[in-house]
C-alpha cells in the first residue's frame, strides 16, 4: 500500500498555484520581440537605416572648421604678411572650408538607391528570422501538447492497473487467485508510474525549450493553453498542393523577397563602380583669419622739420629747412580681433577630378559588382530550389504523416476491443495476468503511437500553411 501511496502522489499536480497560460499566437508574437536571434537581425535593419541616411547626407555640402595654435622660429614665412621673417612669433589661424559634389555620373544618387535595397532586404531578413523562430516555436509548442497528452495517458493507464490491483487483491484475499498475479500487477505498476515520469519529464524539457525559443528566464512559471488537437483548424491537401504552395511561396517568403532586393541592389552598385571610373566636378569654399602676436600697426605719426645745412648771408649764418616737413608714422602691436578683421579671406571655385591610373582599383571594383551579381543571382537560384524541395519534401511528408495517423486510429481502435476482452476474460479467470498486461500495454503503446502521429501530421500540414503565407494558428 505504500507503493500505491507513492504512485498516487506522482500523478498529483505538481504546483497548485494559478497562472496565467499562453496560447500559441501571444508565444509566436512574443518570440518575434524577444528572441535574441531576432533581436540580432533588428539591429542589422538599424544599422542598414543608418547607411541609407549617410549616402542621403553625402549629397549634401560639407562644412569644416579648423584652427592652430604654433610658434614659430627661424626662417618662416608669417601667416598674415605672407612674408619670409626671421623673428620668433606666435601665430594662429582660423578657417572654415566645405566642398560639394556637383556632377559624378549619379555615383551618390546610385549609392542611396543601393543602400535602400540593401535596407530593405535586411528588413526581409528579419522577417524571416522571426518566421523561422515562429516556426520553431509552433513545433515547440505542439511538442508541449503531445508531451502532455501523454502524462494523461499515462495517468490513465496508471488509474486502470490501481483498478485491476484492487480486483485482484480481493482475488486473492478469497483465495480465488494466486499470490503472483499480485505480484505481476505490482510491476505492471512500477512500470507505469516510471512511464509517467518520463513523460513528466518530457515535458518539463519541451517547456525549457519553449522558453529558451521566447527568451524567458527559466525560472519562472509558464504554462501553455492545450487545445483539444481535433479542434486545430488545417487545410486540406487539396488546398496544399506543393505546386501552388511553390508559387504562392516564391511571391510572400521573405528569403526570396530579400535575394531579390538584394539582385537589384548589386546591379546599383555596378553603376556606382562605373561612375568612379569618369571624371567628376566639385565646388569648394572657405574662408580664413590668422594672428601673429607680432604683427605691427600705425598708432599715429610724427612731423618733424629737420634742417639740411646752413647758408650765410652778409656774414650772417641761416638754418636751411625743406619745404614741406617731413611726417612718419608710428608702429604699435595690432590688437588680437583688429588682425582678425583685417587677414580675413574667402575663396570659392570648381574642382575637377580625372582618374587616369589608381593602381586598377576602380576597374577592378567594377568587375568584382557584376561578379557579385552573378553571386547574388546564384544565391536565389538556390534558395529557389531549396524552398521547392523543402515544399515537395513537406507535402510527401504531411501525406505520409497523415497515413500513419489513420492507420494509428484503426490500431487503437482494434487494441482497445482487444484489451476490452481481455478484461472481461480475466474477471472471470479466464485469462492470466500476463495476458491481461501484454494486452494493456499494447493498448497504451497504440495510444502513444497514435498521438505522436497525430501531432506529427498537424505539424507537417502547418509548415505547408507557413510555406502557402498562411502563418501559424492552432
Amino acid at each position: 500500500m505504500k507503493k500505491i501511496a507513492i504512485i498516487l502522489l506522482i500523478i498529483l499536480p505538481a504546483s497548485l498555484v494559478a497562472q496565467e497560460k499562453w496560447d500559441l499566437q501571444r508565444c509566436v508574437e512574443y518570440a518575434m520581440q524577444n528572441n535574441i536571434s531576432v533581436k540580432q537581425a533588428d539591429v542589422q535593419v538599424r544599422i542598414a537605416a543608418l547607411l541609407v541616411k549617410q549616402a542621403q547626407l553625402n549629397q549634401y555640402p560639407n562644412l569644416n572648421f579648423n584652427s592652430n595654435l604654433s610658434l614659430q622660429f627661424g626662417r618662416s614665412i608669417d601667416p598674415t604678411s605672407n612674408q619670409f621673417t626671421t623673428s620668433k612669433f606666435l601665430s594662429q589661424n582660423y578657417g572654415v572650408n566645405g566642398g560639394i559634389e556637383i556632377y559624378n555620373w549619379g555615383k551618390l544618387k546610385n549609392t542611396v538607391v543601393y543602400s535602400r535595397f540593401n535596407a530593405e532586404a535586411a528588413l526581409e531578413d528579419m522577417k524571416k528570422a522571426a518566421n523561422d523562430i515562429g516556426l520553431n516555436v509552433a513545433n515547440f509548442y505542439l511538442q508541449v501538447l503531445l508531451a502532455n497528452e501523454q502524462i494523461e495517458v499515462s495517468e490513465i493507464q496508471i488509474k486502470q492497473t490501481l483498478a485491476q490491483f484492487d480486483f485482484t487483491r480481493k482475488k486473492v484475499d478469497a483465495g480465488a487467485l494466486p499470490e503472483l498475479n499480485l505480484a505481476q500487477l505490482e510491476s505492471q505498476l512500477a512500470g507505469d508510474s516510471s512511464n509517467l515520469i518520463t513523460a513528466k519529464s518530457t515535458y518539463a524539457q519541451n517547456i525549457l525549450s519553449l522558453k529558451a525559443l521566447l527568451n524567458l528566464d527559466a525560472a519562472l512559471p509558464f504554462d501553455i493553453e492545450t487545445p483539444p488537437i481535433e479542434t486545430i483548424p488545417l487545410e486540406s491537401f487539396g488546398e496544399l498542393q506543393p505546386d501552388i504552395v511553390y508559387q504562392l511561396a516564391m511571391n510572400n517568403q521573405p528569403e526570396q523577397k530579400a535575394y531579390a532586393l538584394r539582385i537589384k541592389g548589386a546591379e546599383t552598385n555596378i553603376k556606382i563602380n562605373k561612375a568612379s571610373m569618369y571624371p567628376s566636378i566639385s565646388g569648394f569654399y572657405g574662408l580664413g583669419s590668422a594672428y601673429n602676436n607680432q604683427a605691427q600697426r600705425v598708432i599715429g605719426s610724427q612731423t618733424i622739420n629737420q634742417k639740411i645745412g646752413t647758408v650765410n648771408i652778409n656774414g650772417t649764418d641761416y638754418d636751411v629747412f625743406p619745404p614741406t616737413p617731413y611726417t612718419f608714422s608710428t608702429y604699435g602691436k595690432a590688437p588680437y580681433m583688429n588682425q582678425l578683421n583685417n587677414n580675413f579671406n574667402q575663396n570659392v571655385g570648381l574642382s575637377l577630378s580625372i582618374p587616369i591610373f589608381q593602381n586598377g582599383s576602380a576597374r577592378i571594383n567594377f568587375e568584382r559588382s557584376k561578379l557579385d551579381l552573378t553571386n547574388v543571382q546564384l544565391q536565389k537560384e538556390q534558395a529557389d530550389q531549396t524552398l521547392k524541395t523543402n515544399i515537395y519534401t513537406a507535402y510527401s511528408n504531411a501525406v505520409a504523416s497523415f497515413e500513419k495517423f489513420t492507420v494509428g486510429i484503426k490500431q487503437v481502435n482494434a487494441a482497445q476491443k482487444t484489451y476490452d476482452f481481455a478484461q472481461k476474460r480475466y474477471e472471470v479467470g479466464l485469462l492470466s495476468t500476463f495476458e491481461l498486461l501484454t494486452d494493456q500495454n499494447n493498448l497504451l503503446l497504440a495510444k502513444l503511437q497514435q498521438l505522436t502521429s497525430q501531432y506529427d501530421y498537424v505539424f507537417k500540414m502547418k509548415i505547408l500553411e507557413y510555406y502557402k503565407g498562411e502563418g501559424l494558428k492552432l
